[in-house]
This record gives structure tokens, sequence and C-alpha cells, in this order.
């Protein structure tokens, strides 16, 4: 049987090197080289022929200047006129070796030394067909690695080292010393390899884009150990803000690329997965599956996806098989969990003591435990609520095949049980990718994938960890639990929600489906036709119990149950037209899309439960129902050109017609579109330093992208048949909406001009400018409520967004053994109201999470979008302790000044700063030695107001008494005796000077600066036990923030998918200390 096999893969390497001879001889070029380096001419031949040209540098002159004048010249030819010096070439598998002619027949004489043989892996462990490997110092002797990545090799006397080469790796030189039996691993070539990246509706050679773009390889994103991929993204790429998702397992963060773009829509990208447009969020995506992201950034790139494309497009590749031998990959993570305070620290026992004895007004505070006891009750409701969490990643996936057919499958669970305790994460995910190639001209590539997340909701209460006062403690002097509302208590009006935990919970379930039957048609070698059709259906279903023991439902205990169903169907049908003329290269495609979505919830709620019944048919009274089914459908036409003229000249244009369910008659389709150009200077004859330069690029674009209103039938005046519209249980209908079938797409403009500069093959900058100006912003606009509507759906202004990106790459260390790379990138952003339409002066909006008394936010031209408008705080009186506004007062000639107050509510409102950061990125770092990796990523952020309203209940001056309080920071100080400058007024027993109102006396800088990962690993190969590659790691995240912000983060989490300002009490940022390990077998 092993013979067989061997016979049959000779077989087959002898037919693949007799097809790549006939390649080879078919390669034409055609180009006029002037007084050009060796150096370049043989780069030019690489770049027209596909084929890789191996030599020796200190045997070639690779300065040697070349004239001549080719036209579809055969490569032979080409390489018969450009050699001179006793040079000579000899052509094998796609490679060209060049050689000396007359060290070869030197070498040949000597006769053969040593026989050494090994094989040849990829940075992955897998097999290289077809590398090359070349004896240094012997001209023209070497191999070429077969199917299994295996050579042999005959070292003449006196020779020592093999150069192993092959495209889009590093060449390895190995000192072969007295081996006989080599094993050598290819690190990878970070400029070759990103030379295709994604884009929308296809593929591109890096250097023929005109567009602005930022591509992340799966080794980038496996720093983060998460179950969700937007958190992967903080810091990976410059004008892409991430808002985290917090400390609980399993949440999501929110992104924005290059700033707002939207005053009242969703601002979260498009998210595209292996070609389906899957919405505003990745889903379920299990993020091992993942085989780049590309993040589209500009009008060139994004303006094909029309009226979703405003707020950027986040495309995913996921993993596919290869053409190998089966190939299997195991991923272990283990992690330990626990949880950052940050700079909020609240009082122990004695601390609140002394606070309230040191208010002015001691003599007024009435509890009956009041006494100097309680500087010794000091219960910790942090400690009792949180433990060290652990987080458990398992992933396997299998790939292999052949040229007709070759299949993925992965399968992957994560669990987490978060920091604090009660709360279970579970998901469990598989994905199967298959291409099918029955005929030369036809491939079928079916694909599943799928999930089950499972959440079990016990958690303790993350506000009482804060809040509940250190001299309340949940358990009586016998260690027994003590109920509701104790008289034990200070604050008796609190419940014990350890108590209530003894029954109340909850759980959830939700269910992912995807399933794809795509298929491509190639009619010639420069015809195809691509079809993509997706069905994707989402379930989820939940229920709470609240027990009759508790405050939630007393006496008559609760039960809730909620479903979901949503399906979503897409297709679209390209058509691809790639083809060369000489130096002219032309693509395009001509493409229908359509995507429709069904939505149906049911709530149910019923009280009236013996305890411990827990389904809703064992309750007496039905509380409340609810459901509900939405629906909208979407289709669109499009085509995009691209032109690149001999590498050096591109451009590129891209239209798009869009229609939309949510729009009325009169604007039911909209029209995007995009131009843009590109100069590779670095290829011109003229230029001077081609050998220094690796690519100078010069980039500019112009387009329109779109966004629509987040309602779903704004066009319409609707009535509401609901409970609400009822009367003495009599059904009913009231007026709920006034439609508006004038309303269009909200358009975004952007002018962006870019600069791609690579140099030594070491550096590596990108900078990008962009100019994005929103016009017909859509916005509820708030209208009188006496008919029963409060808001009607209109376009109310424009928008502007400009800023600068910035990504620096380089190698600093670059040797056979070491390699130290560092990568910074940075973004800046000014968002500017331009416009508000029907005269309006101003918009006064909330914060955006909702607070009662928290700040407000202005929609001004000339302001920020995200600007607070909020009384200005002017500090404490130094005579007396009495907190201070400023007002404004007209004086008697008209003029304005502003003057303190003591009394809040002459303090008028004003802008005091905005959210926006000025500049916020990453740095990252990776250094290699040998069969060790250590790799770091920091975060950073500068610029930005935070409004912590969290202070105003924790830092409140004794307005609040019935919560703990916050310790007073480096820095602060509160006024004791007149004369005193501090930061913090007199406090006093239940506070009415209003100190803790809203206003900008809490609002902070969010400057930051933190650790996001640190990992350190080391690769090891086990042959022996069949192990092609094994690294093993250990990564810490989040283990440091510097900042001098009060609260627990500066990077506040995302609130209802969006990007905030404004923060309250927060499940903590999670620090995590894993443990890993990778196996290929």
């Amino acid at each position: 049987m092993r013979k067989g096999n061997t016979l049959i893969r000779l077989f087959f390497v002898a037919i693949l090197c007799l097809f790549a001879t006939s390649f080879v001889g078919a390669q034409t070029v055609t180009k006029n080289f002037k007084n050009e380096t060796l150096k370049s001419v043989l780069k030019e031949v690489e770049h027209q022929t596909g084929l890789s040209v191996i030599y020796e540098t200190d045997e070639v002159n690779e300065n040697e200047r070349i004239s001549a004048s080719f036209k579809n010249t055969p490569v032979s030819e080409v390489m018969a006129k450009i050699l001179s010096g006793g040079l000579a070439y000899r052509m094998q598998n796609k490679m060209i070796v060049i050689y000396k002619k007359n060290a070869a027949t030197q070498q040949e004489g000597r006769g053969a030394a040593k026989k050494v043989s090994g094989t040849v892996r990829d940075d992955k462990g897998e097999a290289v067909i077809g590398a090359s490997i070349v004896v240094k110092g012997a001209s023209g002797v070497g191999a070429i690695s077969d199917v299994d990545g295996h050579f042999t090799v005959n070292m003449p006397a006196g020779t020592s080292t093999l150069a192993i080469s092959y495209m889009g790796y590093k060449t390895e030189e190995v000192n072969v010393g007295n081996k006989t039996n080599l094993d050598i691993q290819f690190r990878e070539n970070t400029s070759e390899l990103q030379e295709v990246v994604v884009v929308g509706y296809g593929v591109q050679k890096k250097e023929s884009l005109t567009g602005s773009l930022q591509n992340l390889k799966e080794s980038k994103l496996k720093d983060v150990t998460s179950p969700t991929v937007e958190n992967m993204l903080t810091g990976k790429a410059p004008g892409v803000y991430v808002a985290p998702g917090g400390g609980q397992p399993g949440t999501n963060g929110a992104i924005i690329i290059r700033g707002k773009s939207t005053v009242n829509g969703s601002t979260s990208p498009l998210w595209v997965i292996d070609g389906v447009i899957v919405g505003s969020s990745a889903g379920d995506l299990n993020p091992n599956d993942i085989d780049n992201i590309s993040i589209l950034k500009d009008a060139a790139s994004t303006a094909i996806y029309g009226s979703e494309g405003a707020n950027g497009v986040i495309v995913v590749t996921t993993k596919n098989a290869k053409i190998e031998k089966m190939k299997v990959n195991v991923s272990v993570r283990y992690g330990l969990t626990d949880l950052m305070k940050g700079n909020l620290h609240v009082m122990n026992g004695a601390e609140l003591y002394d606070y309230y004895k040191s208010f002015a007004n001691v003599e007024q505070i009435s509890f009956p435990r009041w006494n100097e006891d309680l500087r010794n009750s000091n219960f910790d409701w942090w400690k009792v609520a949180t433990h060290t969490g652990i987080a458990q990643d398992y992933n396997v996936n299998l790939s292999g095949g052949s040229e007709t057919i070759k299949s993925f499958l992965s399968m992957g669970y994560y669990k987490e049980n978060g920091a604090v305790k009660g709360y279970d994460y579970k998901r469990y995910n598989f994905r199967m990718k298959t291409d099918y190639k029955p005929f030369s001209f036809l491939t079928l590539r079916p694909s599943v994938s799928g999930s089950r997340n499972d959440i079990d909701d016990r958690q303790y209460s993350v506000d009482a960890m804060y809040s509940n006062l250190p001299w309340d403690s949940p358990y009586d002097a016998d260690g027994k639990l003590v109920g509701n509302y104790s008289d034990q208590w200070v604050n008796s009006n609190n419940t014990n929600y350890l108590y209530e935990l003894q029954w109340n919970h909850g759980s959830s379930t939700s269910y992912e489906f995807n399933g794809n039957f795509d298929f491509d048609i190639r009619f010639t070698d420069w015809l195809m036709f691509r079809s993509v059709n997706n069905y994707r259906w989402m379930g989820y279903e939940s229920n709470y119990y609240t027990d009759p023991r508790t405050s939630g439902a007393e006496d008559i205990g609760r039960v809730e149950e909620s479903t979901y169903n949503m399906r979503r169907r897409y297709s679209n049908q390209v058509l691809q037209f790639n083809k060369m003329f000489d130096k002219h290269s032309v693509s395009a495609i001509l493409a229908y899309e359509f995507n429709d979505y069904h939505y149906k919830n049911v709530d149910a709620k019923g009280t009236g439960v013996v305890p411990g019944f827990e389904v809703l048919d064992a309750t007496t009274t039905p509380e409340a129902v609810a459901g509900g089914i939405n629906e909208w459908a979407k289709q669109s036409y499009f085509f995009r050109g691209n032109y690149d003229y001999d590498g050096r000249y591109l451009a590129e244009v891209s239209l798009r017609r869009d229609g939309a369910s949510n729009f009325g008659d009169n604007a039911k389709y909209g029209n995007f579109f995009s131009v843009s150009a590109g100069w590779v200077v670095n290829k011109e004859a003229w230029f001077p330093f081609k050998q220094q330069f690796d690519i100078l690029k010069l980039r500019a674009s112009y387009g329109s992208v779109g966004n629509r209103p987040t309602s779903l039938y704004p066009q319409f005046s609707l009535y509401s048949v609901s409970k609400s519209a009822s009367y003495n249980k009599n059904p009913g209908a009231l007026m709920s909406q006034i439609g508006n079938n004038d309303m269009t797409w909200e358009k975004t403009f952007t002018t962006g001009i870019g600069l791609d500069l690579g140099m030594f093959d070491r550096i590596r900058l990108t900078f990008d400018y962009y100019n994005k100006n929103t016009s017909n912003l859509l916005y509820a606009v708030p209208v009188s409520g006496l008919t029963g509507v409060t808001s009607i759906w209109k376009n109310v202004g424009r928008l502007n967004n400009k800023g600068i990106e910035v990504t620096l790459d380089a190698d600093v260390i670059k040797t056979t053994d070491w390699l130290w790379n560092v990568n910074v990138n940075l973004g800046h952003n000014k968002n500017e109201v331009k416009e508000l339409y029907s005269g309006k002066a101003q918009i006064i909006i909330g914060d955006g999470i909702g607070i009662a008394g928290s700040a407000s936010r202005l929609l001004k031209p000339g302001l920020d979008s995200d600007s607070w408008y909020i009384r200005e705080w002017a500090g404490v009186n130094p005579d007396d302790g009495s907190p201070q506004w400023y007002k404004t007062v007209t004086n008697a000639d008209g003029t304005k000044t502003r003057e303190k107050t003591s009394k809040y509510a002459e303090a008028d409102e004003v802008v005091c700063g905005s959210y926006t950061p000025d500049i916020f990125g990453g740095i990252s770092t990776n250094l290699s030695y040998k069969n060790f990796t250590l790799s770091a990523v920091f975060g950073y952020s500068v610029g930005g107001k935070i409004y912590n309203y969290t202070r105003a209940e924790y830092d409140s001056d004794g307005a609040y008494t019935d919560r703990n309080q916050m310790k007073l920071q480096s820095g602060w100080s509160r006024w004791e005796k007149k004369g005193d400058n501090a930061t913090h007024p007199k406090a006093s027993y239940n506070n009415k000077s209003n100190s803790n109102k809203a206003s900008s006396r809490y609002l902070e800088k969010g400057d930051y600066f933190k650790l996001r990962t640190l990992t350190f690993g080391y690769n090891v190969k086990l042959p022996q036990f069949y192990i092609q590659n094994m690294n093993l790691f250990v990564t810490g995240e989040n283990l440091f923030c510097i900042t001098k912000y009060s609260g627990v983060d500066p990077e506040l989490p995302s609130y209802g998918g969006k990007v905030v300002g404004t923060t309250s009490t927060v499940y903590p940022t999670a620090r995590k200390i894993v443990f890993g390990c990778n196996l290929t077998f």
C-alpha cells in the first residue's frame, strides 16, 4: 500500500513539474527597460510572470544596469539577454535559479560530500510544495520540495549552508553542520503575504488598492480571549474606536469608524462575513474561525455597499480548506479572571463613620445605630460578590482535500464563569465549508455554521458592590441571611439581594444558524459568474423567576418568558470580468443584491405562583402579554470597475442604486458612487530611489454612502392597537406616528487622500486624510404631544467629520534568529454640526443612556455632536464652603459676563467640551528569538471628557445617605474651615445645596494609557508524536491602566450597541491570565 502511494506521489510530482515547465515556457514579458538595475528588472520579471527568481546575492551584481526592450518576449529569451558575466539559469517548478557557470562546473568536479534531506513547512506547520533549496557557495546546486514538503540535496565538499526560499516567506539560511535530516519552518514575510486583501465583493492586490482599508490577519487577533469579535479589534486599526463590552462574559462592544456620521441612527459599521451582509454586529461568529478581517473606511472602499456603508464596513473571511492531506488543529485556552477596581474605591466602616462625623449638621443624624461602634462595622460587599472567574476556550478544526473536493470543519466550546459570582456563560459553535469542483468550469461552495449560547443568571449585584453601606451585613450574628428591610441595618429601607438570590434567577438560550449555497461558473479565463445565497436564522428564549418571598413581586411572585425568532435572507449575483492587454489590466463586477428581514417576538408575564413553580401554567393571573412583527426589505444594483496601467497608474469607479422599504414613494431609491485613483511612484522609470523604496503610492478618492432611519416604517402615519389604547378593557386605537413620505436618505460624501510607503523591506508607513460631509441627517424631531405623538422623523441638518490616520510599522531587528517588530497607529477625528434645518438654532438631547438628572448634550452648528450642555462648575466658596456655579449676567451696556453664584437654579447651561477624544490608537510590539516569542499591545486615548454620573451618587457631599461614598482621591480635598481652597464643598446630612446636581464638576478627562495584552510563547515540533507544531503560551490581558479618571475605567462600555460618554455603575473590566496551547497534527 505504501509503495503504491509513493508511486502515485512520484507520478503527481512528475506531472506537476512537466506542467510547470510548460507554464514557464509560455510566460512572456512586455517592458521597456532604460538603464534600470538588474534587481529591479528581475522583480519585474517576477511581477509579470508569477515566477520566483532565486540567486545568491554575492554572485550576482544586482546593481548592474540593463537597457532592453521586450514585447511579449518569452521569459527564456529575456533571461538570456539580461544575464552576463558568466551567469546562467535554469527553470524548476515556477522558479528561475540563477548561478555561475564555472562555479557549477567546479562543484560537479569536486563531487558530493554529503546527502542532506529534510522537510519544509510554513509558519502554521503545513508542508510547502515547491520551495527552493539552494546550496550556498555552490551555484546551481539545489532542489525543490515535493508534495509533502520533502527534499534531498547533494552538498558538495566545502559547503555547509542551505538557503531555503518560497514566495511570501522570509528566506531561511540553515547551517547544516553534521546533520543529515532537517526540519525547516518559514517565518511570515508580512510585506508579501499582505499583497492580496479582501475588499467589498472580491479581492485585490494591496499594491493596486486606491481606497483606505486596514487588513488584520489571524495572528493579530489571537492575543485576546473573548467570545465576541468586536472586543478583539480594540487598538488594532487607526480611526477605529471600540467601546468594550465590559467585564460581563459574552457582552459585545460597540465600534465607530472615522467618527459619528449620524446623530440619531446607528453608528455601528456593517459586518460582512464570507461575502454575506449580516448586519450591524458579527453575531455569534467564533473568533477562532477567522482567517482575516478587512476594515473598509473611505468612500472608495465602502461606496460599493451604498446605503449601509456610511459607518464603515468590516469584512470577515473565515478559514478555508487547502489542497493538502487532512490536517487537525487543536486550540486550548484556560484563563483566570478578576476585576479591576480602577480608581473608584468606596469607604470602609471607619472611613464612612468619620465622614458622617464631619458633617456640618452632624446633630441631625438620627438613625438608631448612630454611635462609635459603627467604626468597627465593616462588611465588604465587593468581596462577597466577587471571586476568581474561569474562562475556558476549546477549539478543533479539520481541513484538507484534493483539487476536486476540499473541506473545512471546526467546532468550538467557550465557557466563562464571571468574576462577579452567579453569572455563567456558555457558547457552542460549529462551521463546515466545502469546495467541490465537479467540472473545470464549475465550483460549488456549500457551507453551514451555527451556535448556541446559554446563560445562567444568578448574578450578585454589581450596584451593591459599591452602594451598600459597610455598616449593614447580609448575615446576622448566627451567620444566617437577614431578610429584606431589616431593622438591623442602618439603611432599613434596603433589600438584601443575597436573601433574594436564594430563589430568584433567570436563564436564556439563543441560537444562530447560517446556511449557504454558493457557486462559481467560469465561462472563460476572464469572465466568471459568482452566486452567494444565504439563509440566516436566530432564535431566543428566556425565563425569569421572581419568588413571592422577595421584593420584586412580594406575596405574589412572577414568572416571565420571552421568545423571538429572526429570519434573514440574502442573495447576490455577481458577474466578474478580469482581463489584461499588454500593460493594461481591467477588472469589473456587475451585480444584483437582495436582502430581507423578518422578526417576531412574544413576551408574557404571570403572577400568583406557589414558591418553586417556575412556569407560566402555574400562575393565577396574567400580568402582561406583548408581541410584534417587524419586517423590511432592500434590493440593490451595483457596478465597480478597476483599471491598472503597468502597475503604476490605478483607477476605480463604483456605482450603486439601493431601494429600501422604510422610505416613502418620493424617495424609495438612492444612488451612491465613488471615484478613486492611485499612483505607484516608485515604479516610474525616472524614480531614482528604487533600491530604497519597496513602495511609494499616492491615493485619492471621492464618493458617497448612505444611511437609513432606525425606524422601520417612518413614511407611514400609524395607529397603535395595544393595551395602552384600550379603555375599560375594550380595545381601541391611538395615533402613534405621523408619517413623512418626503424623508430621504442620509448621505455622506467623503474626500480622502492617502500615502503608502515602504522602505528597505523594514519600514512601512500609511497616512490618510479624510473629510466626510453628511447631509439630510435623520432625526426623530420632538413635537407637541397633544395628539399622542411626541416625535416625527425628519431630515434635520448637516454634519462634518474630518481627520487623519497614521500607521507606522517597522522591523527594528531582522536577522536569522531575531525579529523585533513595532507598530504604532494613531487616529484623530474632529466632528462638527454644520447646519440644522427648519430654522432650528439648536437641539438639546439626552446623555445617551437615559439617566434622569444626568448631563445633556447639544446639537448646534459649529459644535461637536457630542458636546456637553451643562451648568459650569465654579468650585467651592472658600469663605463658607458652599458650592458655586457660573451664571451669565447681562450688563447695562448689553455686554455679557460670567459671575459666580451659589444658587444652582441661577446658573445657566453652557457648552463644556465634548466626549470625542483628540487622538486615540494603539502600539504593538513583537519580539521573536528562534522558537520564543514575546508580544505586547498597548492602547491610548488623549482628550475628550467623560460625564461621570457615578460621582453624583457616590461623591454626593451627604445628599445620598442610603449608599456608600467614594474615598477622596489624590489632589482632592474637602472644605473644613474658612479660607480652605478645596475641591469639595462642605458635607452635610441630607445635603440640600444641589452640589451633586448635573454640572461640569463631574466632567473628567478621559485620557489613558493601558497594557491590553502581554504574551509569551514557545514553539516546538514533536514529530515522534505526529505533532507538526506545538505552541505554548501565557497571556495577560488588561494588566494595567494609567489614568486620572476617578471611575472604574475610562474606556466606557457600550450602551445599547452605541458608544456613549456617560457612565453609571458598570460591571468592572476583567483582568485575565490565560494559559494556552495550539497543536497541529
